[in-house]
């Protein structure tokens, strides 16, 4: 029996973005494994928050199909809106079906493996100093504003072949995708694709070992157009959530009992706060989407064809059905949801990266300042406005000023 009457839940609800964990239990127990929402216009949607549900949506892309041109909903969305930056269908891996879709995901992968392990470890930790270096002799910095920031687009960037003052204004255009709802979000977009048709012009004259003359190459023969996207689309899936990634990590272990200890020098417990982010406050909470490809029903949902279906990575990983409730335990557990799964989840090359990024950068941090202290309370720190991203908005801290490495 289908059940398709409960009041719908608002993705601008205040509890999305004050106590997640409260609301994602608040949900579990009142809607089930599949809440109706409204995204902003009212547009209507359905929110996967079950595990065992979520990962079969993942798993089953005949049913549930990525190409938003599927969708159901075009004429009830405004040009202006900014959910189209969201919805609209790119001609990129994130929204390619089938064959394309497998052919994409191998040109990407092929490109983000140009760059080996090794030497991109040095780069990590080159950039990593030198931006502790700007902060090291104060005594006081935001490891949020001030580091986890900017180390994964700097290390983006330095795939790309971006300088740094193009790796900056790209960053702060892609924030603003991420957690605004006005014009801006359009401004932000056209500033993304105006830079990313730049230095595909300039690797098509004279290409490089870069990420972007990789692709440039690749005998799936990208049009600049098509190039763009895939840029767009490995940004977003990389930089800001990696970000978060470690700002997350940096709270719980500044927070937690269990992590203190880490910053006396042992890194022991660095790839444990990492893991126990991804459950407990993953950096991608919701992606749009899944397209109902048929009428189907899913815990005792009826989706209709068209459809717009919701991944609800974060309230899935919480899911009481599957989880045990002690953090620690779910922390040594690597079945999480947030690198999504299937055939669309992030490319494992991906994955790599932001792993390397996010380890290393925590551990020079402990390395070059190991007594940093939380200079608020911990029930002061602030969480994004963003229903989509789990980040905190700052993470000031004080430590011992210690002199700068220099020489980067």
């Amino acid at each position: 029996m289908t059940v398709n009457n409960a009041q719908p839940v608002r993705l601008s609800d205040v509890r999305f973005t004050t106590d997640l964990a409260a609301f994602h239990a608040w949900m579990h127990r009142e809607h089930g494994p599949v809440v109706p929402v409204l995204l902003e216009g009212d547009i209507s949607a359905w929110l996967v928050i079950g595990y065992k549900e979520l990962h079969h949506v993942l798993s089953t892309p005949s049913v549930f199909a990525r190409s938003s041109t599927r969708w159901n909903g075009w004429d009830r969305l405004p040009p202006e809106s900014p959910l189209q930056t969201v919805l609209a269908p790119m001609p990129n891996l994130l929204f390619a079906e089938g064959e394309d879709h497998r052919r994409r995901s191998a040109a990407v992968g092929a490109a983000l493996d140009s760059a080996p392990p090794h030497e991109l470890r040095t780069v990590v930790t080159r950039l990593a100093d030198r931006l502790i270096d700007e902060f090291c002799g104060d005594s006081r910095a935001d490891l949020r504003t001030q580091y986890a920031e900017w180390l994964p687009s700097l290390v983006l960037g330095r795939l790309y072949g971006f300088d740094d003052q193009e790796v900056r204004a790209l960053a702060k255009a892609m924030s603003a995708l991420f957690d605004s709802s006005g014009p801006e979000v359009f401004e932000a977009y056209t500033e993304l694709v105006g830079r990313f048709g730049a230095a595909i012009a300039a690797r098509r004259a004279a290409p490089g070992s870069d990420v972007i003359s990789h692709l440039v190459a690749d005998p799936l023969g990208y049009t600049d157009e098509e190039l763009t996207a895939e840029l767009i689309g490995i940004l977003g899936g990389g930089d800001q959530p990696t970000t978060e990634w470690i700002g997350n990590a940096l709270r719980l272990m500044l927070t937690d009992d269990r992590f203190s200890a880490s910053f006396s020098g042992a890194r022991s417990n660095v790839r444990d706060a990492l893991a126990e982010v991804l459950w407990e406050d993953s950096p991608s909470q919701i992606n749009a989407g899944r397209y109902a490809a048929h009428d189907v029903e899913l815990a005792g949902r009826l989706i209709r064809q068209g459809d717009l279906v919701m991944l609800g990575y974060g309230a899935a990983n919480r899911d009481p059905r599957v989880r045990d409730p002690d953090p620690g335990r779910a922390g040594a557990n690597h079945a999480h949801l947030s690198f999504s799964h299937g055939k669309h989840a992030c490319p494992h090359a991906a994955q790599g990266i932001a792993e390397l990024i996010a380890t290393t950068g925590i551990e020079v941090l402990l390395d070059r300042l190991p007594d940093i202290e939380l200079a608020i309370p911990p029930e002061e720190v602030r969480w994004r406005p963003s229903p989509w991203a789990r980040g905190v908005v700052s993470l000031p801290v004080t430590f011992t000023p210690s002199s700068p490495l220099g020489g980067f």
